[in-house]
């Protein structure tokens, strides 16, 4: 039987990416970290947090092996802020039970969009435009 080894040096394909919306406005791009790889490999491998990392289906962090200090927002289900919470380096962020994704990012960006815990924000597939509110019918 022959085994199907990954080489290391195979890269990885780029994360899906996607837009943070607050009412009409885009606040940032940023990437879904959708595989298992992705999800473990969080920031570490990027040299900051400029472009935000949206995390689905996570109550908590880590920082271990990371070089800079992050923000995890921590989003309910329907994408309300439920926390913000600083991170510093090589840390363990606690849990956030209500939380159903979070989003790293640099420290103090979501406070210098003004956004904070109860303001519903849209995590939107940059791949995918939304389909129209209404069709017209012919």
């Amino acid at each position: 039987m022959a085994a199907f080894a990954r080489s290391p040096r195979r890269k990885s394909p780029p994360m899906l990416g996607a837009w943070i919306i607050h009412e009409t406005r885009v606040l940032a791009s940023a990437n879904i970290a959708v595989t298992r790889h992705e999800r473990r490999r969080g920031l570490k491998d990027f040299p900051d947090a400029s472009i935000p990392l949206v995390i689905p289906k996570c109550r908590w962090v880590h920082s271990f092996g990371m070089h800079f200090p992050v923000d995890v927002v921590y989003l309910d289900e329907n994408d309300t802020i439920v926390a913000i919470r600083p991170l510093q380096r090589n840390r363990i962020g606690r849990p956030v039970l209500r939380a159903a994704r979070v989003v790293e990012t640099t420290p103090n960006a979501f406070r210098h969009w003004g956004l904070g815990p109860g303001d519903a924000i849209r995590i939107r597939d940059a791949e995918f435009p939304a389909a129209p509110e209404s069709t017209p019918s012919r």
